[in-house]
Formats: C-alpha cells, structure tokens, sequence
C-alpha cells in the first residue's frame, strides 16, 4: 500500500515556474514507477510524465516534454514534477501515481495508488 500526498499547486502567471512534490508513505515507494496526470476543466485525466523506479527513464506527453521535468528522491520517497514555461491550458488537477509495476507507463490502468490532487492555475 502507497499513500500519495501532493504539494506546490498554485496561481502563477503564463511563463512562470511551479514545483510539484508528492510525498509517499510506505516501504514500497522505491520499488514503483511514479507519474503525474493532469485533468483540465471539463476534460478527462490525462498523462504528463511518468519515470522508472530507479529514476532512469523518464517519459513526457508532447504537450509538456521540454517544459517539464519528473524526478524522484527515494532517499525521500518523494517525486517531483518542476513546471516551467507554464502556459494556460496547463491549467488543471495534478495528480501523482505510483504504478503496478518499476517501468516508466504512460497509461492510468498501469497505476495503482492516487494522490487528491493539487490545482495549478496559470493566467493568461
């Protein structure tokens, strides 16, 4: 069992930078891949960027890949999402995930824990 505790949503102007975290609780943290979803206004969760177990890969939605950065303490049990070139339609829930399995996954059903989530708002 992994719970999951998002931190560092906010209001932030288009172009700024924000730090997601989420913090795990539980011996197992290491042994899953973890990844961020998002879901917008109205719209359906969607993928952001997962990365491996051991913190060796990492994989981003087009939407992101360039802006964005995953990456994991497991020192800590905590993986981070830094945001930065934020735009509006980055406006959504995010959501941290720690997955069935050790490698990176792009899919919702690969994972099996859920954080609540953390509003980032980004103005035009």
């Amino acid at each position: 069992q992994v719970q999951l505790v998002e931190s560092g949503g906010g209001l932030v102007q288009a172009g700024g930078s924000l730090r997601l975290s989420c913090a795990a609780s539980g011996r197992t943290f290491r042994s899953h891949a973890m990844g961020w979803f998002r879901q917008p206004p109205g719209k359906e969760r969607e993928f952001v960027a997962t990365i491996r177990y051991s913190g060796g890969s990492t994989y981003y939605a087009d939407s992101v890949k360039g802006r964005f950065t995953i990456s994991r303490d497991n020192a800590k049990n905590t993986v981070y999402l830094q945001m930065n070139s934020l735009k509006p339609e980055d406006t959504a829930v995010y959501y941290c995930a720690a997955g069935r399995g050790r490698g990176s996954d792009s899919r919702r059903r690969a994972y099996d824990f859920w954080g609540q989530g953390t509003q980032v708002t980004v103005s035009s």
